[in-house]
């Protein structure tokens, strides 16, 4: 069973990975690098600064930072160091056949960073803005930077899959960090 799900999951690798172009090659090259989002995550700290004012400096940047760094270590600790599994652009068997652009990464790909980091953040995001149209934009966001690494040839669907999922679910998680932690700042500020 689990020989069949590898077998597929390569095999739709190697179909997404093979739909490039030059002008893909280099969008796709952008899409994923974290520096060239700077912008829209000052866009994004904007919008909770002014939907949420002075109580977004006391919890939503701190958890922010916390919301990042969890679903970093976890897609790297927990995921890529405990299951070990090779990128497709170091495995011998694929190596060949990946179009690679740019940099392979570190050995192991399971599960993809980007999609967890991105997921998570999008989650997050969503359930603190509570905004129609921020959703349709995190979600296409995230969709897209997760699939570049399919597209860069780092990473398989399934890392990119298990990332999204993975991320999400820290997403919520520290989402009700943040509720609780807002109820307990509403409590102390109440006896002012």
């Amino acid at each position: 069973m689990l020989e069949t799900l590898e077998s597929l999951d390569q095999a739709l690798f190697l179909y997404l990975n093979g739909l490039h172009n030059d002008f893909l090659d280099l969008t796709m090259l952008w899409i994923s690098n974290k520096f060239i989002w700077i912008p829209f995550y000052l866009g994004l700290l904007v919008l909770i600064v002014r939907k949420h004012e002075w109580r977004s400096l006391i919890i939503i940047i701190p958890i922010l930072i916390l919301l990042i760094t969890l679903s970093d270590q976890i897609s790297v600790q927990i995921f890529k160091n405990g299951f070990e599994r090779l990128r497709p652009c170091h495995n011998e068997d694929l190596k060949n056949l990946v179009h690679l652009v740019g940099n392979c990464g570190g050995k192991f790909g399971f599960i993809s960073s980007h999609a967890c980091n991105t997921f998570a953040l999008s989650a997050f995001i969503i359930y603190v803005m509570k905004s129609k149209s921020l959703v349709y934009i995190m979600i296409v966001w995230a969709v897209v930077v997760s699939y570049s690494r399919i597209y860069l040839g780092v990473h398989y669907p399934a890392d990119v899959l298990i990332g999204a999922l993975i991320g999400w679910l820290i997403g919520y998680v520290v989402w009700n960090i943040t509720k609780s932690a807002n109820s307990r700042l509403d409590y102390i500020l109440s006896y002012d």
